[in-house]
């Protein structure tokens, strides 16, 4: 039996049927009040509760034989007890319980937003330094060392999957946001003339390296899994290939970017609403991500799909949704 957290999330509706569709026994943990009727179509255990909650944890890890740890805060926004209750305290009570309970394989889900600073110029590898420039991206690197921790002081068989900004079917923020939705809606903003570089991942791909690490993977490592990295003219064409539509990108000058997602997000402060444009946004906006995932295709034998075949099938999923046209 497999574990799986995150279910009901926008890499859990891809990493629950590709183990389904492989043959292998789910269980998997949500909240009562989330959306899980698809989980159950597949046949997949579900067992109710948190991971903020150790005592529901425990009871759900029981019988597993293995954990796919999926679940996860992550915003451009928002408060920092906030991400470390679920990304830290959450990987700790899942740690904890597959200690007592002699899970044989522990999968951590990551991001490599960790890096939080790309090296300028340079490609960023599983042993590029790491300095988180956010409450998200400090709490995930925080949860790694405890994980790290873990297998290198208890012996648990645990490693760390790194992905890339996902998009795909089922998602409606990040990436799919900026590059799909708002060009496609009427806010078609570009900055620096789309120069920059960006780290996709296609969803599926993700569930696809999650169920290769369950076997293939080595214990104690880190694994990038990430698709070609494109820049944002690069990515934008394609969407007008395959939408047949052409887009009238809007050049903006960063500053006016960065000054409107500063004062926007100070609003926030007081809203308690997250901004449209966060000053979160920045990072991932105004820096190059050259990515390699050279180690998860030589060591896993990961396959990233090529980025017209994932446009198409995300564009597919917001035409039957009808949320695009």
């Amino acid at each position: 039996m497999i574990l799986v957290t995150g279910a009901t999330g926008f890499l859990g509706h891809s990493i629950c049927p590709h183990l389904v569709r492989r043959g292998y026994p789910v269980r998997a943990l949500a909240r009562s009040g989330s959306e899980h009727a698809f989980l159950q179509s597949l046949g997949i255990q579900l067992a109710w509760g948190d991971v903020r909650d150790l005592q529901t944890v425990i009871q759900a890890v029981d019988g597993c034989r293995a954990i796919i740890h999926a679940a996860g805060l992550f915003r451009m926004w928002g408060r920092r007890e906030e991400f470390f209750a679920s990304n830290v305290a959450g990987t700790h009570h899942l740690l904890e319980a597959a200690q007592r309970t002699g899970v044989e394989r522990f999968i951590h889900i990551s991001t490599i937003a960790v890096v939080g600073r790309p090296p300028t110029g340079g490609t960023i590898t599983e042993e590029t330094p790491c300095t988180p420039q956010d409450a998200y991206q400090e709490s995930k690197r925080v949860a790694e060392q405890v994980v790290l921790r873990c297998h290198q002081e208890h012996g648990l068989p645990a490693l760390i999957l790194r992905p890339g900004a996902f998009y795909g079917p089922w998602g409606r923020y990040g990436f799919n946001r900026l590059f799909f939705e708002d060009p496609l809606k009427g806010l078609p903003l570009r900055v620096h003339r789309g120069r920059h570089i960006t780290f996709p991942v296609y969803v599926a791909d993700v569930a696809q390296a999650a169920e290769r690490a369950l076997w293939r993977g080595q214990p104690g490592q880190i694994y990038n899994i990430c698709g070609p990295c494109l820049s944002h003219s690069e990515i934008g064409a394609v969407v007008e290939e395959l939408t047949g539509r052409r887009i009238r990108w809007l050049h903006v000058p960063a500053w006016g970017v960065i000054t409107a997602a500063r004062l926007w997000t100070a609003l926030s402060a007081m809203t308690g609403r997250e901004p449209y444009y966060p000053a979160g946004l920045y990072p991932y906006v105004f820096r190059d991500w050259q990515v390699s995932s050279q180690k998860a295709q030589r060591e896993l034998g990961f396959v990233p799909t090529d980025f017209t075949t994932g446009v198409r099938a995300t564009l597919a999923w917001y035409r039957e949704q009808g949320i695009l046209g």
